[in-house]
């Protein structure tokens, strides 16, 4: 069990490195590890020699396997482009909307100012106007840039998560899209393009029926589109601890799957001819299969729901090869096959969250008490006793679920729901048994034009589930922010976690030290400053709180880097303070250690005088050729800087002087294909 832990390790080691490996020397490893393993075995080498061989054996396939899939998905990622570009291409889906409008993931054609070779693979493009539906080819005047950096230094890096999905770029429409003239796409595009058009119809048809309320919530369940999902409802559901149910995942692969399994399962054993003919259990394991395939296909296949069917197709497949489907063992090969197809994975926050609650359940299971059945028993004592076992159950295994993702919901999210044990023990019985199998059952239908009656049943689980949500979310203290521990707390957390759920004995409980590690490991002291990538945006701390010199503008990278420093974002005071068109300075003193410029032409000498003058730290959106004397002393970061390191966060150096000590987004993320910019092309 332990030997896909050791293959994650080398999936976290390749990752965590700063610089990229050459290919040969982790080929070479996992190469002569492994044999080096079988060469012990067969020579009859006790257990305390195989067993530290296979763990090497695994660690170096790991590092292998990661830097080979590196490999693999490299494509061509956009340059960043000062000026607007046309870009012509197919959609291929609809994405969840951001900040600026509707998104869809675009497959381009064309793009005005590169050459064929140099288009990438896919764009996510927001657009303007009405959103167009997978299949449609269209035409786009748009700002194009790489994927986006880290939004503070060690934050999660979005460029890396692209790279792997083969996104090289974003594109921000400054104008309504157009019908474009395209060539037929390849068939596996056109094949692509025609489910997930089937999918957005369905999603479509389900905001229709049930409304855009709980409507965008059961398309969001049903089919991964979040297009109908109201921001402010998403909040409240991440505040109360329930967001995980509007992403596809574990839950609903289980539960989908379960709900076919015992529904097969005992229509196979109220057909009594057919029950002594066929194994119900394994017809049943086979309709659970297709099941979980169908919604895998539905959902659109986004890389959590694919790791949560793989885990599912294991334990379906146990059951057919006669294993017990829930064993430590099942998610042992689950996560070794999930580790190999995706190596990165192991650096997202679904799989961490997943396995760890996933192990720690089985743990659980594998460790509950067998009860000795009743002979005879009255019924109503027997409901009581049932219905107390059930409760603890559930209580218990709420605990321990949580317990085993709290270190990776404050390391990766900064935010605890206080509250929401409470909110998913009232919302699991009516997401479990009401909500989830009468989607199915209404998805299945909804083409046919039936399953109205499902989904409106399914609509009235989801409105009670908002209800709980809404409650639990504006209960004093709902949500409580935590900054980030160190790097290696995570980790660590993360080992005491698998080594709690996979020891057997008591020993196991010396690893519960370790997986507190996240909750327990000191913080550093939060930058005095930080400025957001590009210099357009900028916070300083003040009184505990991270004080936003320009309200409104980047929220999203504000909030990641003050939740990730636990720090509450508050709005500049308007006094103190001298702002024009572009730009942004203290007017008294102590009022802020930073002036911001974020006009795209370089400022004036004079403006530039003013900067300096103001503030100990100025940042300057464009290139700045020659500083006054009047900066001499000055900490001045310009377009060159940004262009180098992204995202800044900057401490005093020392208690009186007047230096700066500058970590930034660049050097956190290495020299790894991810973070590599193309130069920019001139204009076409």
């Amino acid at each position: 069990m332990w030997a896909p832990v050791a293959f994650g390790g080398g999936c976290a080691t390749y990752f965590a490195l700063e610089a990229e490996p050459p290919l040969w020397p982790l080929t070479l490893a996992a190469l002569v590890a492994p044999v080096a393993w079988l060469v012990a075995r067969r020579t009859g080498l006790r257990r305390g020699w195989t067993l530290p061989l296979m763990l090497l054996a695994c660690f170096a396939l790991g590092l292998a396997c990661a830097k080979l899939r590196t490999d693999e998905v490299a494509a061509p990622v956009a340059p960043p482009m000062a000026r607007p570009t046309v870009v012509e291409g197919w959609v291929v889906d609809v994405d969840s909307p951001g900040a600026a409008g509707p998104r869809v993931v675009l497959a381009p054609v064309r793009i005005r100012g590169l050459a064929p070779e140099a288009v990438p693979v896919r764009l996510r493009a927001t657009v303007r106007g009405e959103t167009p539906e997978p299949g449609q080819p269209i035409r786009l005047r748009a700002i194009l840039n790489p994927p986006p950096a880290p939004a503070s230094p060690g934050a999660y890096d979005f460029g890396r998560n692209a790279y792997f999905q083969r996104m090289g770029g974003v594109a921000f429409s400054i104008g309504e899209t157009r019908p474009a003239l395209l060539p037929e796409p390849p068939a596996s595009l056109r094949r692509t393009m025609a489910i997930n058009g089937l999918r957005y119809d369905l999603a479509r048809r389900i905001v229709e029926r049930l409304g855009p309320r709980t409507g965008g919530v059961a398309a969001a369940m049903t089919t991964g589109h979040e297009a109908w999902l109201d921001p402010a409802q998403v909040d409240v559901m991440r505040d109360s601890g329930l967001a995980h149910i509007l992403s596809i995942s574990g839950l609903h692969m289980a539960v989908v799957g379960g709900f076919a399994f015992f529904l097969v399962r005992l229509l196979v054993a109220a057909w009594p001819w057919l029950a002594l003919r066929v194994s119900g259990k394994k017809v049943a394991a086979w309709a659970g299969l297709i099941a979980v395939g169908t919604y895998l296909v539905v959902s659109g296949a986004p890389p959590p729901a694919e790791r949560a069917a793989i885990t599912a197709a294991i334990a379906f497949l146990a059951v057919l090869l006669d294993r017990q489907a829930i064993t430590m063992h099942a998610l042992a090969v689950a996560a070794l096959v999930v580790l190999a197809l995706q190596p990165e994975a192991i650096v997202t926050p679904g799989f961490q969250m997943s396995f760890a609650a996933t192990a720690a359940l089985v743990a659980l299971v594998e460790a509950w008490p067998r009860r000795p059945k009743e002979i005879s028993a009255p019924w109503p004592i027997l409901a009581v006793q049932r219905s107390g076992a059930w409760l603890g159950a559930a209580v218990l295994a709420s605990l321990v679920a949580g317990a085993a993702t709290g270190p990776f919901a404050m390391q990766h999210f900064n935010r605890t729901a206080m509250y929401g044990l409470l909110a998913n023990l009232t919302v699991a019985p009516i997401s479990d048994f009401l909500v989830m199998p009468a989607l199915a059952l209404g998805a299945l239908l909804e083409p046919l034009g039936l399953g109205a009656p499902f989904l409106w049943l399914a609509g009235q689980g989801i409105g009670a589930t908002l209800a709980v949500g809404g409650w639990v979310a504006a209960l004093p203290g709902a949500v409580r922010t935590v900054a980030s521990a160190p790097d290696a707390a995570l980790p660590t957390a993360f080992l005491g976690v698998l080594f709690c759920c996979l020891w057997r004995g008591p020993l196991r409980w010396l690893g519960l030290p370790f997986a507190c590690a996240v909750l327990v490991w000191p913080r550093p002291p939060a930058p005095e400053l930080w400025i957001g990538e590009g210099g357009a945006q900028a916070a300083f701390v003040s009184g505990g709180e991270a004080v936003v010199v320009r309200p409104g503008v980047r929220r999203f990278a504000v909030d990641v880097w003050s939740r990730r420093r636990g720090l509450k974002a508050v709005q500049r005071p308007g006094e103190g303070w001298a702002c024009s068109r572009f730009a942004c300075a203290p007017a008294e003193a102590g009022a802020g250690p930073v002036a911001l410029w974020w006009g795209r032409r370089a400022p004036s000498v004079e403006q530039l005088n003013e900067l300096c003058r103001a503030a100990a730290v100025v940042g300057i959106r464009a290139e700045v050729a020659v500083l006054p004397p009047s900066c001499e002393g000055r900490l001045v970061l310009d377009a060159v800087d940004w262009a180098r390191g992204g995202a800044v966060e900057l401490w005093r150096d020392g208690p009186a002087a007047t230096g700066w000590r500058a970590r930034w987004a660049a050097e956190a993320r290495g020299d790894r294909p991810w973070s590599r910019m193309a130069a920019a092309p001139p204009p076409g």
